[in-house]
């Protein structure tokens, strides 16, 4: 008696009897992000620092498995012979990507569709927007395009915007980090919300490739796309970025939040007074 009742409590305790476990089970099962660093433009010297970086703060966190590489060839929704994984295996994608990358016309739909009506994750690392000049919505999806970085590598000054948001709650209300920082164009407030920017007040403005006239240097934004989500941040031109606990703490976050395991408030609004 005292056997079937100890069996009985462990079953209770593990839930092996219980209706529920296999949606626990499914609830925590780790999910799946495939980063992409494949490059037709400028080579960063970060990209693979980048890469395993990710790759180690899934591993840390075990949330989900990182599936690192330097191709496009599994952004597709064809069956992929070799054991290959198309979109449908992942949750999230990352790009830290550079110029016109070998994709047809199959797997830039598919991508599109992976978070406009799949609901996934798309995150553009810092170099993602020079990406597909000569293919809009790419740009449309990702929030804006490369406009240069006036101020090359530097110590920027960054104002957190939204202090209580989750993917950038970690910063104080002003820092700096040793980064490259990208101008954006083709970008709006009225479509993505901004979680950090440039201090435009410690700026040198009279640099000749400063080319917005508003002052307004988005440093990391996020909106929904369709039924998806996308995070984007210029942060990672270095790998003394890459190693900050603040900066991964934010990756962390932001790779949760475009696979929808934690919530924040993605609402497009204006640039704060201050």
């Amino acid at each position: 008696m005292k056997v079937i009742r100890l069996v009985a409590l462990i079953a209770a305790v593990f839930g092996l009897c219980s209706p529920v476990n296999d949606t626990l089970r499914a609830q925590y099962k780790k999910k799946r992000l495939l980063v992409v660093g494949s490059v037709k433009g400028w080579q960063h010297d970060a990209t693979s620092h980048a890469m395993g970086t990710l790759w180690k703060l899934g591993q840390e966190s075990q949330l989900w498995d990182t599936y690192i590489k330097t191709d496009t060839q599994l952004v597709t929704k064809k069956k992929l012979p070799a054991n290959g994984k198309n979109l449908d295996y992942f949750d999230a994608v990352a790009f830290y990507t550079t110029g016109e990358l070998d994709m047809d016309d199959e797997q830039k739909a598919a991508l599109i569709a992976f978070v406009k009506e799949d609901g996934k994750g798309f995150l553009g690392v810092h170099s993602a927007p020079d990406t597909f000049y000569k293919w809009p919505e790419y740009g449309e999806m990702l929030g804006g395009y490369f406009d240069g970085h006036p101020w090359n590598t530097f110590e920027a000054p960054i104002i957190n915007e939204d202090p209580t948001n989750p993917i950038v709650s970690m910063f104080p209300k002003s820092f700096t980090v040793y980064d490259e920082i990208y101008q954006a164009r083709a970008f709006s407030r009225e479509k993505s919300r901004v979680l950090l920017r440039l201090n435009e007040n410690k700026l040198d403005l009279t640099k000749p490739a400063v080319k917005r006239t508003d002052k307004d240097f988005a440093v990391a934004w996020m909106h929904q796309y369709g039924k998806g989500r996308v995070f984007y941040s210029s942060l990672g031109h270095t790998e003394q970025s890459w190693d900050r606990p603040d900066v991964q703490k934010m990756w962390v976050e932001a790779v949760k939040w475009c696979m929808g395991l934690s919530e924040a408030d993605a609402t497009p609004r204006p640039r704060p007074a201050n």
